[in-house]
């Protein structure tokens, strides 16, 4: 179910939200994400429309009016208008506004094509903002030794194969803490990704021999009965969270002497992808199976950071090997 925070919602709107959670398979993070977009343009819109006092703050703005009949109202110069209020006077970036793009996009497009409520679809000609794409950070290999070698702790073989997952197999952080121990046979683990889309992985030896350590090792702690499934536990015995993690790898990033970079779970992920890339030779269509993409294009980001293969690439040409001519004595 929906959660009951979304009651400030009008009813069209919580089943929306209900609709992209359960039918949709979207997390409850993102149901959140979208949530937010959707109350921010339903206060402006009450400002836009001169439904409120102009003394009421904008985040006290009341919701519970919006209806069919206001939304059919709606039109793409409101929408563009919305785009440059959360710009110029909420400072959000091109990423964000993109976000709300598309939050906007698919609440109307649920409100015209799978309800039939609305005629027509005022985001259809909505373009996305523009986003930088920027490279992502990846850990080179000798800081991924580094990394691997300054692991400790009472839960030290736990940690360890944590790190080693994310550095091997590429997984999400979402993916990591929901897997149970009837997810791994003897060389794959099953994982549930976006969209509760399940794909299957490839262990290499290095996780297989930490998993092996850390199971040994894991019965010895006390477990919940409720999460006894659960791989990955905390020292209560509970199934481990995001958040827990995310402390556990920004701990031993600085034990190792990497916390200045900036690294996180995700360039983790990053940096399994990229190693598979530089070093595997792995066909792009492979590592998008390998990350869960579901579009190619998002994998394609990988392509464009390896070096070793653009540094064999310039050694490749038959010119390279070309050395200068031996300098000629100036005339007098």
């Amino acid at each position: 179910m929906v959660s009951a925070s979304y009651e400030e919602f009008p009813q069209i709107v919580r089943e929306y939200l209900f609709y992209i959670q359960t039918i949709k398979g979207r997390s409850e993070r993102t149901v959140q994400a979208y949530a937010i977009d959707l109350k921010t343009f339903f206060r402006y819109l009450n400002v836009r429309k001169k439904l409120v006092s102009e003394n009421i703050p904008f985040e006290e703005i009341e919701i519970q009016n919006i209806d069919l009949d206001l939304l059919r109202q709606v039109t793409l110069t409101d929408l563009y208008e919305f785009l440059h209020f959360v710009s110029a006077e909420r400072n959000n970036s091109a990423v964000t506004r993109s976000r709300k793009v598309s939050s906007l996009k698919s609440f109307f497009h649920y409100l015209t094509q799978k309800k039939n409520l609305l005629d027509t679809d005022p985001t259809l000609e909505l373009e996305v903002p523009n986003v930088k794409k920027s490279l992502p950070k990846y850990l080179s290999l000798e800081q991924c030794l580094e990394l691997l070698q300054n692991v400790e702790g009472d839960y030290q073989e736990r940690d360890y194969c944590m790190i080693t997952l994310f550095l091997n197999c590429g997984m999400r952080l979402s993916e990591l803490v929901k897997i149970d121990l009837n997810d791994i046979s003897d060389q794959t683990v099953r994982l549930l990704g976006k969209g509760n889309k399940e794909r299957i992985v490839y262990l290499n030896e290095a996780c297989q021999s930490a998993l092996g350590k850390y199971l040994a090792v894991r019965n010895s702690h006390p477990v919940q009965p409720a999460h006894r499934n659960a791989l990955f536990l905390t020292r209560r015995g509970s199934r481990i969270g995001a958040r827990r993690v995310q402390q556990i790898i920004d701990e031993n990033l600085k034990r190792a002497g990497l916390e200045q970079y900036g690294f996180s779970t995700h360039k983790l992920r990053h940096t399994a992808a990229t190693l598979m890339y530089q070093y595997g030779n792995v066909d792009i269509r492979v590592l998008q199976d390998i990350l869960g993409h579901a579009n190619l294009g998002t994998t394609e980001i990988y392509t464009h950071i390896s070096s070793k293969q653009m540094e064999d690439a310039a050694q490749s040409s038959p010119l390279s090997q070309i050395k200068p001519p031996p300098t000629k004595p100036k005339e007098k």
